[in-house]
């Protein structure tokens, strides 16, 4: 058995994948870069083979579509295979969001129904699953930035307290910690040295001592945010911190 590029598999080449092993492998083989356009069209993004799950429920999918595609009833056996998949990652979403499986039915009625837009329960799926991995990951962002403030003697509770109430000083602090993020060397300095290298900033803000010591531990911890891997963290300090 073999196809060549841009060629879909004939009910003959299924009824012998599903009757032999060998032809099986080089079916699914043959078609994976099909069951990887068809994972992104359903999902929305870009996949990659090894690297995200849901190219892994796709394949058992299409798998599955072998067993379950009828050769003598004939048709599209790439469109009831994408309809399969489209089914089996919805089922994904759902059983990580805690929902109902959707039941697999009716796939031979939607073969040609390649067009079609995913029901809106499915978005609400697939929305509600990116949601919650987009939760996980602000949680264990937190995390670990709290383990970064914990080096330095602050803790992540007290933020809001050591936040200066007004709205210009906080700017004007956020704007202290954006240059010693920004700035190799006072970066560096804030690092190595676990405190703030006040000579310098004296010299270039327009902030006293004084407004620098009493805003000292705010500035470091939004300087950490902004110097390591926290992209939530990133986007709320540079809104200044009023979402």
């Amino acid at each position: 058995m073999s196809f060549l590029p841009g060629t879909r598999p004939a009910a003959a080449d299924v009824a012998r994948a599903q009757a032999d092993k060998a032809a099986r492998e080089l079916l699914i083989e043959r078609f994976t870069p099909f069951v990887l356009r068809a994972t992104t069209r359903t999902v929305g993004r870009y996949v990659r083979l090894g690297e995200d799950d849901e190219v892994s429920v796709a394949l058992i999918a299409f798998n599955e579509a072998i067993d379950r595609f009828d050769p003598e009833r004939g048709g599209n056996f790439l469109a009831f295979a994408e309809t399969v998949i489209k089914r089996r990652l919805i089922d994904h979403y759902r059983r990580e969001g805690q929902r109902r499986e959707i039941p697999l039915s009716a796939l031979q009625a939607e073969e040609g129904d390649r067009e079609s837009q995913l029901p809106m329960e499915a978005e609400a799926a697939i929305s509600a699953h990116q949601e919650r991995t987009a939760q996980e990951e602000r949680r264990e962002e937190i995390l670990r930035f709290q383990t970064a403030l914990n080096g330095f003697g602050i803790h992540f509770s007290d933020l809001v307290r050591l936040s200066p109430r007004h709205r210009d000083a906080r700017a004007a602090a956020m704007g202290v910690a954006a240059l010693v993020a920004g700035r190799h060397e006072l970066r560096r300095y804030l690092l190595e040295r676990g405190s703030l290298p006040m000579r310098q900033l004296e010299a270039e803000v327009a902030l006293s001592r004084k407004t620098l010591e009493r805003h000292r531990k705010f500035i470091v911890a939004v300087a950490l945010a902004l110097c390591g891997d926290y992209p939530y963290l990133h986007s709320y300090f540079r809104t200044g911190g009023d979402d």
